[in-house]
């Protein structure tokens, strides 16, 4: 794995990660979204999906209570799943994360369903420092 830190110092900074990210990630892969609560998941995840789709105004909600939010566009599909209500999980059989093989996967709350952890593409860990102003970004990205 190669691996990138990066501070955000601003939410900007937080949208910029997301539009540079969108540049790098190919279809079908699988992008898991980790750190306390607050720490910036969605907000990561949002900057993401309006990069893919190239509509800086999409309404993203959080997918928090449908689990699996998805996105589709002219050339592509997205599936945003939030799995911290995730009770067990062979449950995530049933989001259909996987139905289409091309669809961009972003997870928030990966350690609901641990083994999804070796079949990352890229794992974000997003960190509040001491003081709690900014956040740290951990990118590892698969080899």
């Amino acid at each position: 794995m190669a691996r990138e830190s990066l501070f955000l110092d601003t939410p900007e900074a937080t949208d910029a990660l997301g539009r540079s990210l969108a540049q790098r990630l190919r279809p079908g892969a699988l992008v898991l979204l980790s750190g306390e609560l607050g720490a910036g998941k969605s907000a990561l995840a949002r900057a993401l999906i309006r990069a893919l789709m190239d509509d800086p105004g999409l309404e993203v909600p959080s997918p928090s209570f449908s689990l699996v939010q998805p996105y589709r566009g002219e050339n592509r599909a997205i599936l945003h799943a939030d799995l911290y209500r995730l009770g067990h999980e062979a449950e995530m059989d049933e989001l259909g994360l996987f139905d289409d093989p091309d669809a961009i996967r972003l997870v928030e709350w990966p350690e609901r369903a641990p083994s999804l952890l070796d079949l990352a593409d890229l794992a974000i860990r997003l960190d509040i420092p001491p003081g709690g102003a900014g956040r740290t970004a951990t990118l590892d990205w698969a080899d």
